[in-house]
């Protein structure tokens, strides 16, 4: 899978605003390249985490993916507590005593910074965690979607 076919895909599950941070827009040239996928149906980007976010560069503190690579790319999904459970078989703040490295490309890992969190990741989706990804993207969007209408049902009206 490659950048556009990710995010076209997590834009099909409906009501996804993805924010491509480009030169010129105000937003921070280490994001510039970058897609942070919301659920946001009203079109407006909502005061919460992205449930979905690519990242195609290193960043300060997380160089551990190697994305200084030509093309390389790493997806990265809020599973939630029982989606990470899930997949990397262990409750996200328990170590990780996983010695995986996390630039191998299509491996499933905890994101070397927010796995404690609930995060996963994946560096250069393909063969081996295409249809995982595309589960874990389906998990994060229905997590975002409940917390926007939980949201949405909680406001004055």
């Amino acid at each position: 899978m490659d950048m556009d076919e990710v995010i076209a895909f997590t834009e099909s599950l409906g009501g996804v605003l993805t924010l491509r941070p480009r030169p010129g827009d105000g937003s921070p040239e280490v994001s510039w390249g970058d897609a942070f996928c919301y659920y946001a149906p009203d079109g407006v980007v909502p005061r919460t985490q992205p449930f979905a976010t690519i990242v195609t560069q290193d960043h300060p503190g997380d160089e551990g993916s190697r994305l200084d690579r030509p093309g390389a790319f790493r997806v990265n999904v809020a599973a939630g507590t029982d989606g990470f459970r899930r997949w990397a078989g262990r409750h996200p703040r328990d170590p990780d005593t996983d010695d995986v490295d996390p630039s191998t490309p299509d491996v499933l890992v905890a994101h070397p910074v927010y796995g404690h969190l609930g995060w996963l990741a994946v560096v250069d989706p393909g063969p081996r965690t295409g249809e995982p990804l595309r589960d874990l993207l389906r998990t994060a969007h229905a997590l975002a979607r409940a917390r926007y209408e939980r949201r949405t049902a909680a406001a004055p009206h």
